[in-house]
């Protein structure tokens, strides 16, 4: 604990010489105890730095003061609205799942579909459709269901008008092609099973999160580091612990954290 004293070097009021000595003493008697005090509190801890979920994990979010709500299924998902595009301003930049924007490929940005689903974006101005993939957040401007990449916007005849009427219909997780000539496919994407576990902390300094990790390693099961790549903080260390196989479960594990030690808790998709 930083501790500095630097005795006046005049006084307003002269004393005695005793007097003077009797101050000087006190003054080292209340530095000792202060030093003996900090040596003997522990250090405080920085407040962990906050950190997104994993990218398939459907945590609420809010921008410009409105809440959004993730889905955690796209089964049957269609919706008929006004389509933009976004281009070089936000090439190589991390997306909402935390890969660069490439403005050339095809991708695009949605408010609640789950991230890495394949839509079909159908033009219903001319015709043209494009199947591309959810890997980003927005837009977040009143009308518009859906941001596309340089790439889907030229592909559908957007780029020019800026905007056009689409159609979405949610395909699933693309199932690459096993032998040459096969046509992709896509599968059911369910966000309500898999393998869950849970953030308690994250930190830019390695050493702190592994010190975390190792004191709560006696108490709770899986605990590990995850280290992952943040927009605006860098490079930063997740402490993560638990396990679980549905939302359902992982909720009620989540509050049991929370109503803990971990009051931040979240939970996570790996």
């Amino acid at each position: 604990m930083p501790w500095t004293f630097e005795p006046p070097m005049t006084f307003r009021n002269p004393m005695t010489r005793r007097s003077g000595r009797r101050w000087i003493l006190g003054a080292v008697v209340a530095l000792l105890v202060a030093l003996v005090g900090c040596a003997g509190s522990p250090r405080p801890k920085p407040p962990p730095i906050p950190s997104p979920p994993a990218p398939s994990q459907p945590r609420p979010y809010t921008v410009n003061g409105k809440r959004y709500q993730p889905l955690a299924r796209a089964d049957g998902y269609t919706e008929t609205g006004l389509a933009s595009w976004y281009g070089r301003k936000f090439h190589g930049r991390p997306t909402a799942s935390g890969e660069p924007y490439d403005m050339y490929g095809l991708s695009a940005a949605h408010k609640t579909l789950p991230l890495q689903t394949w839509v079909r974006v159908h033009n219903l101005d001319n015709g043209r459709q494009v199947d591309l993939r959810i890997n980003d957040r927005g837009p977040f401007v009143d009308g518009r269901i859906i941001d596309l990449s340089y790439g889907a916007a030229r592909q559908l005849g957007v780029v020019g008008p800026g905007t056009a009427r689409v159609k979405l219909t949610a395909l699933g997780r693309r199932v690459q092609a096993s032998r040459p000539g096969q046509s992709v496919t896509y599968a059911s994407m369910d966000y309500t099973h898999g393998n869950f576990t849970f953030q308690v902390g994250a930190f830019k300094d390695p050493s702190n999160a592994y010190r975390l990790r190792d004191r709560l390693a006696g108490a709770y099961p899986n605990v590990h580091v995850k280290a992952y790549f943040h927009a605006d903080h860098g490079q930063l260390y997740a402490v993560r612990l638990g396990r679980a196989a549905s939302l359902d479960k992982a909720a009620a594990y989540k509050a049991k954290l929370r109503a803990g030690e971990f009051p931040g808790a979240f939970t996570v998709a790996e």
